[in-house]
């Protein structure tokens, strides 16, 4: 099991980065990060890092979308999904390497934005608490993202469509704490426990909290099994 999800995680490392998508979708975020980094340190006399990840949201609503669109659609589109379940390969094991290959590119960019805190531990003495605690934070969040998105993904054969509807279903968790202000009663606090806003407040703090990491977590693994699911049905139609 663990191989052929090593195998597929591979293949699909393989294929961003064979592609302009990972060194494009790369080089915006890292822009977006760098520009937020300047503003930030330009505008405060603190070594601090917790603006800079506590606006990932913002950054990879636009982001993610690109990163999952095609992980399953473009299969579809073109055969290859068939093609791969006639293999001795289990819908779970493509949907765990697809996610997998996703989250280390995911991986990839924020080891590069290693930089900002580089530079900041080098000109000044940041506490590295909320560093290390908002990375875990950024990591985690990052991954329940790419998961909705490649749930979305598995649900259409068009690119396009999966970026938009995950795009717009990641604005609404990014706005649902907003809006939870607006509506009374259960959907209001059903929008208020999805707001990614709201869990992702104390991470960059340096204040671990194990509801916003089960609550991330939790919506990976129901991401990946609705994913599965999803590839299972296909495999029998």
């Amino acid at each position: 099991m663990i191989r052929n999800i090593l195998a597929v995680a591979e293949r699909e490392i393989r294929s961003y980065f064979v592609s302009p998508i990972a060194w494009v979708v790369t080089a915006v975020f890292i822009a977006l990060w760098g520009f937020l980094f300047s503003s930030i340190i330009s505008g405060s006399r603190e070594a601090n890092l917790q603006p800079l990840l506590s606006n990932f949201s913002v950054t990879f609503i636009f982001i993610g979308p690109f990163l999952t669109m095609r992980l399953i659609a473009e299969e579809a589109r073109t055969g290859t999904l068939e093609l791969m379940l006639t293999q001795p390969v289990r819908e779970v094991e493509l949907v765990v390497g697809k996610f997998l290959g996703s989250l280390v590119l995911l991986i990839f960019m924020l080891v590069i934005t290693l930089v900002f805190p580089a530079i900041l531990l080098a000109f000044g003495n940041p506490d590295r608490g909320p560093i290390l605690s908002g990375y875990l934070g950024v990591v985690l969040q990052g991954a329940a993202f790419l998961s909705i998105g490649l749930m979305i993904s598995a649900l259409t054969q068009n690119q396009i469509v999966a970026a938009a509807v995950t795009f717009v279903i990641l604005l609404v968790m990014w706005l649902s704490d907003l809006l939870s202000q607006q509506i009374p009663g259960l959907p209001g606090q059903i929008a208020k426990y999805v707001s990614v806003t709201q869990r992702f407040q104390d991470l960059p703090r340096g204040v671990i909290s194990s509801k916003d990491i089960v609550f991330f977590l939790s919506v990976i693994l129901v991401c990946l099994f609705i994913s599965t699911q999803i590839i299972a049905a296909r495999r029998w139609r």
